[in-house]
């Protein structure tokens, strides 16, 4: 076995580069942007930002030389020879990059959420099932031990949950005080649209449940009343199960937990300041004991992106992952600006065959 997996190696070294555009300096671009420049498989050959300030720091942070920095996306990629972009930009900007990184036949590495507008989001799913090019969303709880035991444990033991709380908070509000996520018309929404992603996903991708109706009540940060602070999500799916989702950014630290209830008990994800999550299943008599996460090493999302390229796969998290975030969210604010009113969720947005 060891032989065939150094022979397995060598040829995938053997394969040419994934030369890698990062786009925004960022956070994200220069976080995940770091994680290609340790690949041996993936070169970053270009960045691109719109403030001069960002793109020298995150020209020099990833080893960019001057002459590949730029601060006009199109330009980037009419210049360089280009296998893939990472996207690291302000969300509502997201879809037409990745359709601009799709006139090129890129494969991208689109950050969550992949979109902030339902129709675009559906037209992103079409297009891509056209193409031959990946598209992975960064959503990384895709990669985590925990959740991919979780999501495991339910399909194989035909577990359906029938209760769901979960949580996630974080000082997001003083944080960003001043950044592009406290703007609307760049954020596309407030707390939930950003950290409040994950634990939407999370929930979705690792029970494969079909969210049917979605009820909100959201406290705002601004005057408009677009940016939310907290918000309290109910969710009904087509399986009789429903979740309470408690998304806060007012909170001087980090929480995250997803319990999972049904008839033999729970299954519950934990975590603080942003560390991997542990795993504890509880069974019907109250005993409780956490089980061995023996995966090895699970890749990163600059790695699992490659190998996603290089083997021809489909990704960690798709496109049709970003729809289904995209769905329950829309709904969310829909539903809070209607007084909490139910919101019927179109099946065709979140069936997964």
């Amino acid at each position: 076995m060891a032989v065939n997996t150094e022979l397995e190696e060598e040829l995938d070294k053997s394969k040419p580069l994934v030369s890698v555009g990062v786009v925004g300096g960022g956070f994200i671009g220069r976080t995940v942007g770091s994680q290609f420049r340790e690949l041996d498989t993936a070169e970053v050959k270009a960045v691109v930002d719109i403030d001069s300030k960002t793109l020298r720091t995150a020209g020099k942070e990833l080893g960019v030389p001057e002459e590949a920095r730029y601060e006009d996306y199109e330009a980037m990629l009419k210049s360089e020879d280009l296998d893939a972009v990472l996207l690291g930009t302000p969300h509502t900007l997201h879809y037409e990059q990745v359709l601009t990184a799709m006139e090129h036949d890129l494969h991208v590495l689109c950050d969550k959420p992949l979109t902030t507008d339902l129709d675009h989001a559906r037209d992103l799913v079409e297009r891509d099932t056209d193409r031959d090019e990946v598209l992975m969303v960064g959503y990384q709880r895709h990669l985590y031990q925990a959740f991919v035991e979780t999501r495991d444990t339910l399909e194989k033991e035909g577990r359906i949950p029938r209760w769901i709380t979960a949580e996630i908070s974080q000082d997001w509000v003083d944080r960003f005080s001043s950044a592009w996520r406290m703007n609307p018309d760049l954020s596309g929404g407030g707390y939930l649209y950003d950290t409040g992603s994950h634990i939407l996903d999370s929930i979705l991708w690792s029970t494969g449940l079909t969210p049917t109706a979605v009820s909100a009540e959201m406290d705002f940060v601004d005057d408009e009343q677009r940016v939310d602070g907290r918000s309290h999500v109910t969710i009904r799916f087509e399986e009789g199960t429903t979740a309470t989702v408690v998304c806060s950014g007012e909170t001087p630290c980090m929480r995250e937990h997803i319990h999972m209830w049904d008839e033999e008990g729970a299954i519950y994800l934990e975590s603080q300041d942003w560390e991997p999550n542990k795993l504890t299943e509880i069974d019907s008599t109250s005993g409780e004991y956490a089980p061995r996460l023996d995966r090895g090493d699970l890749p990163d999302k600059a790695k699992a992106f490659v190998q996603s390229i290089r083997d021809r796969e489909s990704p960690p998290a798709t496109a049709l992952d970003g729809l289904r975030v995209t769905a329950v969210t829309e709904a969310a604010y829909e539903s809070a600006r209607q007084n909490g009113e139910f919101i019927t969720i179109d099946p065709t947005d979140v069936a997964l065959d």
